[in-house]
């Protein structure tokens, strides 16, 4: 049996001992990364994998919430191929929009086949550190989600939370320790961004994402509601989710990687 979870958006099947969790398939009939599809009462979901998607591992671990919710503008910072990108598309539906930023070119195209059916994805390639470049195409967002495997990745996620997104927007960092100090344990890293976040954000919930994800954690902050807001223009997402443009017409991977800039 398939019922609500706690979370906006978010669906959940006890399968014996395990609990599954689901999100409801934007794109009926559609894998994206060969997940299980169960259809109950003309409605399909798709199966979430923790081991796929660093997300996914931190709500078994019991976290509290993602700050998500249909509707929402999100950038999404290291897609890859579009694993969980994919479920963050089904939930923030067709009124939502999703920047899914990456800086290798082979995971982007892959990432292509999944935005022909999902038209409310748009695929940039860039480097998340640029955020004078990605600027140019990203406007404002209500969420905000990084996973990338580079050192400064707790410097990265505050300087694209400061100027992407929304004062009492939610942003969610997924933490590799090994990228940042193969010699230091773990936790103690874990420990040492924390520490890093709370001078600048106010911490809503953190997990370790063992025995899913070794040498992982995710933090989810908020960011104050008086926060300053960067001058960044604001109709991206809005021009992309109004134009009405569909299917293989879509616009084609923003490559930033080309654009020339300081």
């Amino acid at each position: 049996m398939i019922k609500p979870s706690r979370l906006q958006g978010i669906f959940e099947m006890q399968r014996g001992k395990f609990r599954n969790l689901l999100t409801r398939n934007l794109v009926p009939g559609r894998q994206v990364y060969g997940e299980r599809l169960f259809h109950i009462d003309g409605i399909e979901y798709r199966e979430w994998d923790p081991e796929s998607s660093k997300i996914c591992a931190a709500l078994h671990n019991g976290l509290s919430q993602i700050g998500l919710k249909p509707g929402d503008v999100a950038l999404y910072l290291g897609c890859s191929t579009g694993t969980t990108v994919s479920h963050v598309s089904d939930l923030v539906g067709e009124a939502g929009f999703v920047f899914a930023v990456d800086l290798a070119p082979r995971v982007l195209r892959e990432l292509i086949f999944i935005v022909e059916d999902r038209h409310n994805l748009a695929p940039i390639l860039c480097d998340a550190n640029r955020v004078d470049l990605l600027a140019k195409f990203v406007c404002q967002v209500d969420w905000l989600f990084q996973d990338i495997a580079q050192r400064d990745q707790v410097g990265i996620f505050q300087k694209n939370v400061n100027t992407f997104l929304k004062p009492g927007g939610f942003g969610v960092l997924a933490i590799k320790a090994r990228s940042i100090n193969v010699a230091r344990a773990p936790k103690q890293i874990f420990l040492d961004v924390r520490r890093e976040l709370e001078k600048s954000f106010t911490i809503v919930d953190y997990r370790e994402l063992d025995p899913f994800q070794k040498d992982h954690a995710l933090f989810v902050v908020k960011k104050a509601l008086m926060a300053p807001l960067i001058n960044v223009s604001e109709p991206k997402a809005q021009q992309f989710k109004a134009s009405g443009i569909r299917g293989p017409t879509y616009p084609p991977t923003i490559n930033l990687l080309r654009t020339t800039g300081p």
